[in-house]
């Protein structure tokens, strides 16, 4: 399985609904952020969002694991796409591009300049299908996540997950990891 980048809404998205053990269950050893992520993590944290604490503490302990931009070819991809997005985004779409990470991204341009770019995208909602899909969570648990999660400020494209999104096959650009049409069963 490929390696996962998470930008800060979706990270933030688990941790204000007390979740961040499923997205550690599905991404034991896979799951990285940016630096810039981390920064606005904490800087969530020390604004008083208290719902953050558990994140800043396991970031703290190296889960997900940090990445920076290391070479010229990242720093300029950055620079480019920074001028539209913010920081976080910038960064995780630069390292999904140059390292071949899935981008865990909810923000409507930054998964378009995903698509532009041909970079695996999923989002909160992949994730929670994904969560069902290998039976880490039921649907109904699924829903009350997504439940908890917009009740804490989440603009989710949806306000339920159907059983129809479970089984239907996972294209990249709408839920999860493989890059062309799999059976459910195979993510």
């Amino acid at each position: 399985m490929p390696d996962i980048i998470f930008d800060t809404m979706v990270i933030s998205n688990f941790a204000k609904a007390a979740q961040l053990g499923l997205l550690r269950a599905l991404y034991p050893d896979n799951a990285c952020c940016s630096g810039f992520v981390v920064a606005e993590v904490l800087r969530g944290f020390r604004q008083g969002h208290g719902d953050l604490e558990e994140l800043v503490q396991l970031l703290s302990n190296g889960w997900p694991r940090q990445e920076e931009l290391a070479t010229p070819a990242e720093r300029q991809l950055y620079a480019r796409i920074s001028i539209s997005l913010g920081d976080g985004e910038s960064s995780c779409l630069t390292l999904a591009a140059r390292r071949g990470y899935v981008f865990a991204c909810d923000d409507r341009l930054a998964r378009s300049e995903a698509v532009r770019l041909e970079i695996a995208l999923t989002g909160t909602v992949g994730i929670l299908i994904k969560a069902v899909r290998t039976g880490a969570i039921d649907l109904k648990k699924a829903n009350l996540i997504l439940k908890s999660m917009i009740a804490a400020g989440f603009y989710a494209p949806m306000t339920r997950i159907t059983t129809a999104m479970v089984t239907m096959p996972t294209e990249v650009h709408n839920a999860d990891t493989q890059l062309q049409t799999r059976p459910p069963g195979s993510i």
